[in-house]
């Protein structure tokens, strides 16, 4: 099987756990305020307490399996994309490669806070709730809360695959039009709408990709 074709299955994979991760947080984690700036600490330290594992899965879907598919994507996307336009193409695989750790450092953080919090609670719930919170927050800087290193990636692929003429134009200007959203999460009054438009964005530019990469080995 070629690296192409392999690329191909890790998109539909980058693509399907935003679809997971967004399913999960509207039709559970919602009402604990998760997505937004006024999740409850106190509520999630005791939905933790009694489902602790779905937490952990639904963390490690959207973070760890994300991260180790986006890496393989982003190195499969350099060498297909080096050939066109070599220097723009290195740009965009270290923007990648650097989006990759950080979501999976992001994940690694938040089953950690999950597993601390779990384990403290039954003593001193609201110790549980402080941790869980500070270490939320960290996750969140990583790249939970914002979209900046995703976005550049996506944006810079795109553009190199528009200079190259190695992306489809659909594909390209799906991933310009992610990059952006992406950008805009730095602005607060944005954060929740942007996040909420990268995130569809990315799952349609995912599939569009991965699509690509099929019929490039077809």
């Amino acid at each position: 099987m070629t690296l192409q074709r392999v690329a191909g299955c890790a998109a539909l994979i980058c693509a399907a756990s935003y679809l997971f991760g967004i399913a999960v947080l509207v039709l559970i984690l919602a009402p604990l305020g998760f997505g937004s700036i006024d999740v409850d600490p106190h509520a999630v330290v005791a939905f933790i307490d009694t489902r602790p594992t779905l937490l952990i899965t639904w963390n490690t879907v959207i973070y760890v399996v994300n991260a180790i598919a986006l890496t393989v994507l982003v190195e499969a996307m350099h060498r297909r994309q080096s050939q066109d336009a070599p220097e723009w193409a290195a740009v965009s695989r270290a923007f990648g490669l650097i989006w990759a750790a950080l979501v999976l450092g992001a994940g690694m953080i938040a089953n950690v806070a999950i597993e601390r919090a779990a384990h403290i609670f039954p003593v001193d719930p609201v110790r549980a709730a402080e941790l869980w919170q500070i270490l939320h927050t960290v996750e969140l800087g990583l790249g939970g809360g914002n979209e900046i290193a995703g976005a550049v990636w996506v944006g810079l692929v795109s553009m190199t695959g528009l200079i190259g003429k190695n992306l489809g134009r659909v594909t390209i200007g799906l991933g310009l039009i992610t990059g952006i959203s992406g950008l805009a999460t730095v602005i607060p009054a944005l954060g929740d709408s942007a996040g909420a438009m990268f995130g569809i964005g990315a799952i349609a530019w995912f599939v569009a990709v991965g699509w690509s990469c099929f019929r490039r080995t077809a």
